[in-house]
């Protein structure tokens, strides 16, 4: 459990929008200079703060905490000396400071570390990962509840007017884009999102006036195989009528991208206490 600076330090990066990850023991054999209890924050630029142990640990956590980012999953990691482990399938092996991977089951990878000094440590590596952005663009009632109801589902919902830093320029960290303006200033957001690689963009319209749409960026040379990615009408089918249920529709559709999709981000982990 974090504790003092170091806690305080994790609610700095959090509201920074930082990712990192707490790396807690929860284990050791002696002889290891680290003991159950010691707790160090790992930066997304492979800088560590606190203890977890000597130089050869730190570089395994180092390794499997970016590796933990990445995936946006918790990990426990095992640290052994160099000993007669047989490596099991799909075992990988790192370089000797990171210590050579020799067994992996469901959340949990143990790795042989040849420089470590002769015990063995247990390492609970837990990312924080920043919400996923999900820009909004339109001053409808249905923006409005997408603004409203993002936030209860994880979801950084940013209202693409911007604020005094000016509006928010969309690009492949975005979770989706959903522009909900009837019809104001529609065709530049939808360019700029499907040019950067935005998983989910969606466009709230009738079919008729969606098409229309479409058929404007095609005149607009916007290559046919990003025009196919818009969704439009946005949102799952499930007979949404008033503002809030059709940006409950929406907010379904960003849900599966960012669960399912092979093209979405990373996932996101909620922030520590």
């Amino acid at each position: 459990m974090l504790t003092g600076p170091l806690s305080a330090r994790a609610r700095e990066l959090t509201a920074q929008g930082a990712a990192f990850v707490t790396a807690t023991v929860v284990r050791v054999e002696h002889p290891t200079s680290a003991e159950p209890g010691d707790v160090a924050l790992v930066h997304e630029d492979g800088s560590i703060e606190g203890f977890v142990g000597g130089v050869c640990a730190q570089n395994s956590v180092r390794l499997y905490s970016l590796k933990a980012i990445e995936r946006g999953e918790p990990l426990l990691l095992r640290i052994l000396p160099e000993g007669p482990v047989v490596a099991k399938s799909g075992a990988n092996a790192g370089g000797r400071d990171q210590g050579h991977e020799v067994a992996r089951d469901e959340g949990s990878v143990t790795v042989q570390n040849p420089c470590l000094s002769g015990g063995a440590i247990e390492v609970f590596l837990e990312p924080y990962l920043p919400p996923p952005r999900m820009i909004v663009a339109g001053d409808t009632p249905i923006a409005a509840a997408l603004l409203r109801l993002g936030p209860e589902l994880g979801l950084d919902a940013v209202d693409s007017r911007g604020a005094d830093s000016g509006p928010p320029v969309p690009s492949a960290e975005d979770l989706a884009l959903v522009v909900a303006a009837h019809g104001r200033d529609e065709r530049a957001i939808l360019r700029a999102a499907l040019e950067a690689g935005v998983p989910y963009v969606g466009l709230v319209a009738s079919r008729r006036r969606g098409g229309a749409v479409l058929d404007a960026l095609r005149e607009d040379r916007v290559p046919e195989a990003l025009i196919e990615r818009i969704d439009t009408p946005a949102g799952l089918d499930i007979g949404a009528r008033t503002p809030s249920e059709i940006a409950l529709s929406i907010l379904a559709s960003v849900i599966e991208i960012r669960r399912h999709a092979s093209t979405a981000p990373r996932s996101w982990a909620a922030a520590p206490p």
